[in-house]
């Protein structure tokens, strides 16, 4: 059988912790910056867990992900 291959578009976007929750970056980050609000900007910083539903969806596309 042939090895499972892990998209390479979700091992650029997503990480793994520890306990197997997925860390992703919020959106909105990348440009049009001037029209969002001070709020939304500071908001946006650093990472976020995304929901288990999502989460599902990401670790299908990381096989080798435990």
């Amino acid at each position: 059988m042939p090895k499972m291959k892990t998209k390479s578009s979700a091992k650029k976007r997503f990480r793994l912790t520890a306990s197997g929750k997925v860390r992703a970056n919020p959106s909105g980050k990348q440009h049009f910056l001037r029209r969002r609000s001070q709020k939304m900007k500071r908001s946006t910083r650093g990472t976020m867990i995304l929901s288990r539903a999502d989460a599902r969806l990401v670790k299908a596309c990381l096989p080798n992900a435990k």
